[in-house]
């Protein structure tokens, strides 16, 4: 069955809302065997609402409208589809005693609009709205089928995952559904990436695979369609292992949350290992990324935050002297800041952070310059010389995630 996404609202044509209900629809679709081919946002306006569901109904066989349920006279989603099928809109009883109930417990006196949010088409199945007042709608048309939902996401989520996803799988049973698995890539960019996948991605049949860049890493969802869970794990796991025969090293976890940061956590967790940071460009923003993990407190017991000279010196002992000959941005200062935060801390591993986070430049070296270090309470301290491009903010973020990954890399390969 082939699926489209019609939101109305005028709010989100100006940038007012944020459309995630497509979003939520689409992933639960898919895991349903449906298979969304358009997203389309609308306003407020009948006559460009009617010319889009006209355009629907030539391409696919599922149209979910989202939004214009309530009570106000721009809330035309239901006067529009009623038209547009033939049917009248009629008051449903359960709606009726719900909406009455409301204004009773409130001891509020309901004004006639709001009749409006319990109407209904004629023939069409009654979706009942757990969180709100506005009732939704399947309407099974002779050639398309129709879903109305209301707009705030508080209630169509409820709604479709309670009242219109059972009846999607009683009424159109998928033969085949798809199952996807999200692999995680830190340290390639996505052109890199896609070079190096290129064949299998140009070839790319059963399963599919779909890269996304994010913020500093990339991801890959390689996507099964097969009637049954065991065969698409077959699927996803042959690919899987071609992919990372590939780009393997890049790789560092699964899932859509399970960031770089959470990986790291665990992996200290699991070897019972200990992690501090001296910080300089990135002012404490390592150690509140370590922060975000609930229990990080197992792993991290502190760290320092030493922006000047100064800080460097009195906080972590570091010789004024050598701060004055070599400088901050350096690989001398980065390993001497990573080594006084292991001896202070007492932990297992210590990552400094030190360089020119820009706008400007500083001793000489250009914005986007970083020098990580890492101390090993067991191995030789390591640093490593970056150059990152961008904003003063991507500049930063990219440190904490190189950070992280030579953490997870020094661990795994001692284990």
């Amino acid at each position: 069955m082939k699926a489209e996404i019609i939101a109305v609202g005028t709010e989100l044509l100006l940038g007012q809302v944020v459309n995630t209900n497509a979003t939520f629809l689409s992933e639960k679709l898919a895991d349903m065997g449906i298979e969304v081919y358009f997203h389309t946002v609308v306003g407020d306006n009948p006559q460009r609402l009617e010319e889009l569901l006209q355009l629907a109904d030539t391409r696919s066989e599922l149209i979910i409208l989202c939004g214009g349920l309530g009570p106000t006279d721009d809330d035309l989603t239901k006067n529009v589809l009623a038209d547009h099928v033939g049917v009248p809109l009629v008051q449903n009883q359960e709606g009726l005693e719900a909406l009455n109930g409301f204004f009773a417990q409130r001891q509020g006196t309901m004004t006639p609009n709001n009749l409006r949010q319990v109407e209904t088409l004629q023939d069409g199945i009654p979706l009942p709205n757990r969180t709100g007042l506005a009732i939704g709608c399947l309407y099974k048309g002779e050639k398309n089928n129709y879903i109305l939902l209301p707009g705030p996401p508080s209630e169509l989520k409820p709604m479709f995952l309670e009242q219109a996803r059972p009846l999607l799988e009683k009424e159109f049973p998928a033969t085949e559904k798809l199952t996807s698995r999200v692999l995680r890539f830190f340290g390639i960019g996505e052109s890199k990436l896609v070079t190096e996948l290129a064949e299998m991605i140009e070839q790319q049949s059963n399963p599919t695979i779909a890269p996304y860049a994010k913020p500093n890493e990339v991801t890959l969802r390689i996507t099964a369609k097969t009637e049954d869970e065991v065969s698409a794990n077959a699927l996803l796991d042959q690919t899987e292992a071609e992919i990372l025969a590939k780009v393997g090293e890049f790789f560092y976890g699964y899932g859509e949350e399970n960031s770089l940061v959470e990986v790291v956590v665990d992996l200290l967790k699991e070897k019972h290992l200990s992690i501090t940071a001296a910080e300089s460009l990135t002012a404490g923003e390592f150690q509140a990324t370590l922060g975000m993990i609930p229990g990080v407190s197992e792993v991290f017991p502190g760290g320092f935050v030493t922006y000047s000279k100064e800080t460097k010196a009195s906080f972590l002992g570091i010789d004024p002297a050598l701060l004055e000959r070599v400088g901050v941005v350096s690989e001398e200062c980065a390993k001497e800041m990573a080594e006084a935060a292991l001896r202070l801390a007492d932990t297992d591993y210590a990552l400094s952070f030190t360089g020119v986070a820009g706008p400007d430049d500083l001793e000489g070296k250009p914005k986007g310059t970083v020098y990580i270090g890492l101390a090993q309470k067991a191995g030789e301290t390591l640093v490593a010389e970056n150059h990152f491009s961008r904003d003063r903010s991507y500049v930063r973020h990219s440190s904490v995630m190189k950070g992280l990954d030579m953490l997870r890399r020094v661990i795994l390969n001692k284990n």
